[in-house]
């Protein structure tokens, strides 16, 4: 098969620095590549040369001839004085309404990436950074192409924008070609993995979970990584094969070599130990949330709410964009106050809070002053490091440490600011999107702080595998002004957003039904719900009966409990249904 793009011995460097040497790869109809590496490392400059944005200093670039192909990348910049309609739809000579209301294709992706809701003539000009970010996306992805190539197209997604994502990559069967540190992304979507290490590219079969694998593998064998990467490789595996079985469904490598490789290696938490340390840390109340009314603006955000955050409580927070998560955040920050209702902070509580801006940054510090500014050593959990170890941990060797704060890079000031925000040893953690502008090897080292971290966590991320990966709970805000529990986890709030979605999606183009014919619908809805949620109670209590039953039959009780979580996912699905429904019948 002749690839769509070839790189032979392909070199390239900005000032001093080689990020690409002697590279040569090639991309081929179908293949979805994930590409990964550390930031400053090379990820973008591969891919502004693959795609003819860049000439390279050495070696040759070929392409197909009439090769179709759209760049998203950061550096992409929509025509001035834009609007929506100019930048996805005019291209495809879609100017009339009707034309645009009959092409479900443009229609999906709009709706998918959430930006319908800014209107056909908003203005490019007045949106933010990841407003126009993703306008640049719908408007590759309404074209028929050959290749696609995009630079970390997640940032500004939600949970739901990012499984719409993969789901519609997956469905095109255009080649890919991506850089992203969504690990969950890139196992669902990518077949092939590229690491940019040290100016070459290696290369890898599968997604995130096959290439763990196979660079643990790698290091086994060859014995040329350091100890320390090593052992966090390993712990990585440990936590993929006991996971959630469909993030070891497809790796390619001897299972027997990975299953050594973990045999020795401790679960990842120790959830027990570290709830009763924080209970003997924090006490019984760290922060409660009574009869709390919240509001941004006019819209109202949470309701009457009554919401507690105990000790060891580690609280995934989901919701769609502007759904009010980091207005709830900012409210356990004490930050703000709620309209009415009050905030609860326990006696012993030290809270630290982390924000999606950087300006709190000294910049006319070293990075190690920075962080001893804050303290000189730390304890976290069992483990204590000076200044210059934790900062060494989020990717600063001791010559990049006297770096000056004001040189830093987007990506090198996030994890400053997490390493200050740990050298305070804060015994509550709120984290607002900790995830944006890090690479997978400093994710992998902030997960492996967080797993044996004794506090409470409270995390905002869009970042599906880190919120499965660090918490134990996941709560959403899901525009009812309500606090939702979700024992399902992220998979039951999508599930939730496709019958909310869906449902509201068809009733303007629905003919007019009478409020009685409506409610003599909705009755006859509300006994067959009624009817289902019995039947999911009575097995409930069968379930409980037979998990004490089997107390001594790990196996059966493992099944028995599965059943029970996707039981009690499916009953909180309809009991939110019967409620909607309700409201209607009435």
């Amino acid at each position: 098969m002749v690839n769509l793009v070839n790189l032979e011995a392909v070199a390239k460097s900005y000032g001093v620095k080689p990020l690409l040497d002697g590279v040569s790869l090639g991309v081929a109809a179908g293949d979805r590549i994930g590409v990964v590496g550390l930031n400053g490392g090379g990820k973008t400059t591969l891919l502004e040369v693959l795609a003819g944005l860049e000439p390279p200093d050495g070696g040759r670039v070929s392409r197909g001839r009439d090769l179709r192909q759209a760049v998203v990348t950061q550096r992409t910049e929509l025509a001035e004085g834009a609007t929506v309609r100019n930048a996805v739809l005019d291209p495809l000579g879609i100017t009339a309404e009707h034309e645009w209301a009959a092409d479900p294709r443009a229609r999906s992706i709009l709706d998918g990436i959430g930006i319908t809701a800014f209107g056909l003539d908003a203005p490019v000009r007045d949106m933010s950074g990841g407003e126009r970010r993703r306008v640049a996306l719908a408007a590759a992805l309404v074209q028929d192409l050959d290749l696609l190539i995009l630079d970390e197209p997640t940032n500004h997604l939600d949970v739901e924008g990012v499984r719409w994502l993969a789901e519609h990559l997956l469905a095109r069967g255009t080649a890919l070609v991506v850089v992203t540190h969504d690990r969950w992304f890139l196992d669902t979507v990518c077949t092939r993995t590229w690491e940019v290490v040290g100016g070459k590219v290696e290369q890898y079969e599968g997604g995130y979970a096959d290439w763990v694998f196979s660079r643990a593998e790698r290091a086994r064998l060859a014995a040329t990584l350091e100890e320390k990467r090593r052992n966090l490789a390993r712990k990585e595996l440990a936590w993929l094969r006991r996971g959630p079985p469909a993030r070891t469904s497809k790796p390619r490598y001897r299972i027997e070599a990975a299953e050594a490789l973990i045999s020795d290696v401790p679960p990842p938490r120790d959830s027990v130990e570290l709830l009763a340390f924080a209970r003997r840390r924090l006490g019984r109340t760290v922060l409660e949330l009574e009869d709390v009314t919240l509001r941004a603006g006019d819209k109202l955000l949470v309701e009457n709410q009554t919401w507690r955050v105990g000790p060891g409580d580690r609280i995934g927070l989901v919701g769609v964009n502007g759904s009010g998560k980091t207005t709830l955040l900012r409210l356990l920050a004490g930050q703000i106050e709620p309209e009415t209702g009050k905030r609860v902070q326990g006696q012993t509580v030290r809270p630290a809070y982390l924000t999606q801006e950087l300006h709190d940054l000294p910049p006319q510090l070293r990075v190690l002053e920075a962080v001893e500014e804050v303290a000189r050593r730390v304890t976290l959990g069992k483990q204590e490091m000076s200044a210059s170890q934790l900062t060494e941990r989020f990717g600063f060797p001791p010559a990049r440490q006297w770096t000056p704060v004001g040189d830093l890079s987007g990506g090198e000031r996030r994890r400053l600011q997490l390493a200050r925000l740990l050298m305070a040893e804060p015994n509550v953690l709120l984290l607002d999107e900790p995830t944006n502008d890090l690479d997978i090897d400093t994710l992998q080292q902030l997960e492996d702080l967080l797993d044996s971290w004794p506090g409470t966590l409270v995390v905002v991320s869009h970042d599906r595998y880190l919120v499965e990966r660090v918490c134990d709970t996941v709560v959403a805000l899901l525009g009812d002004g309500r606090i939702t529990d979700l024992p399902g986890g992220i998979e039951e709030y999508l599930n939730r957003r496709d019958a909310i979605v869906p449902a509201a999606a068809p009733k303007q183009a629905d003919k007019p039904v009478s409020n009685a014919a409506e409610r003599r619908a909705a009755q006859k809805e509300l006994a067959r719900l009624e009817r289902q949620l019995d039947k999911l109670t009575r097995r409930e209590t069968e379930l409980h009966q037979a998990l004490a039953e089997a107390a001594t039959d790990g196996n059966r009780l493992l099944e028995l409990d599965a059943e029970l979580r996707s039981l009690l996912a499916d009953k909180s699905t309809v009991e939110q249904r019967w409620l909607d429904v309700a409201d209607v019948a009435e």
